[in-house]
């Protein structure tokens, strides 16, 4: 699992697929493809297009391999469930460097040296205290590149329509950065500002965006189905006042097409 800082599409299309797969008692695979936009970087003005790669298996003892959530194990008790993951959260560029999944960087970063990617262990709890209603935590701890920093996101998604063929959901969230994160992600250190055209930044911990994100999912049959996604994500706080903010909000979205096995 490769996710772009600053592209909330991935963890959209990963409930999709978690749901899609826990429907059945038995272990499914789903894969497909389409593509997601989004902004280059965390407040980048300029957005970038790139293919998303649909490959989620899910077991019935609840562990998953997947290009959306990495690998680990999940279960659901009633209405709670929990996961854990081993994923990846992917690199930031100086450069406008073309890679297999997209552009990957921007010019506009010259100076500010690379972000490496990192394997991160992502821990996530819900609850559905109504069939219509859920309620989510994960958090985002680096196993590697420890100075990236970890996240914690809060959210809630509810279920607008709920048909035969047609499903509609409403998320909305918000994420809170340790110090490490705002830092790497959203600050500029003074060795920086002397290499690039930005100002020294130092961006304190807490919360530093929300996000909105409506999903539509439309099943043709019991295995092909395809699903369109439309929302913002607006950075906050230190954040939003960040030297490389040239943007606040920025939208996101994308369309894929899945089959399951």
């Amino acid at each position: 699992m490769k996710k772009h800082p600053s592209l909330m599409l991935g963890a959209v299309c990963l409930l999709s697929a978690a749901s899609a797969c826990a429907a059945e008692p038995d272990g499914q695979f789903a894969v497909g493809g389409g593509i997601g936009a989004g902004p280059r970087y965390a407040g980048s003005d300029r957005n970038v297009v790139s293919p998303v790669i649909v490959l989620d298996y899910t077991h019935a003892s609840g562990f998953f391999a997947s290009s959306l959530r990495g690998v680990g194990y999940g279960y659901q008790a009633g209405p709670f469930t929990y996961s854990t993951a081993l994923g990846y959260r992917g690199e930031r560029k100086e450069k406008n460097e073309k890679a297999l999944f997209g552009n990957n960087g921007s010019e506009e970063l010259k100076g500010m040296g690379d972000v490496k990617g990192n394997a991160s262990a992502i821990v996530s709890i819900g609850i559905k205290p109504l069939p219509i209603l859920e309620f989510n935590v994960s958090a985002d701890v680096p196993l590697s590149q420890r100075e990236n920093g970890k996240t914690i996101h809060t959210g809630i998604t509810a279920q607008l329509l709920d048909g035969r063929n047609d499903t509609l959901s409403l998320s909305a969230g918000a994420g809170f950065a340790d110090s490490k994160y705002a830092q790497t992600y959203h600050g500029v250190t003074a060795q920086q500002a002397l290499t690039s055209n930005f100002k020294a930044f130092t961006p304190k911990s807490g919360l530093y965006e929300a996000n909105l994100m409506l999903t539509w999912q439309h099943k043709f049959s019991n295995q092909w189905s395809v699903t369109a996604l439309a929302g913002a994500n607006t950075l906050l706080r230190d954040a939003s006042k960040s030297p490389l903010t040239k943007r606040k909000t920025s939208p996101a979205g994308g369309f894929y097409v899945s089959y399951l096995y």
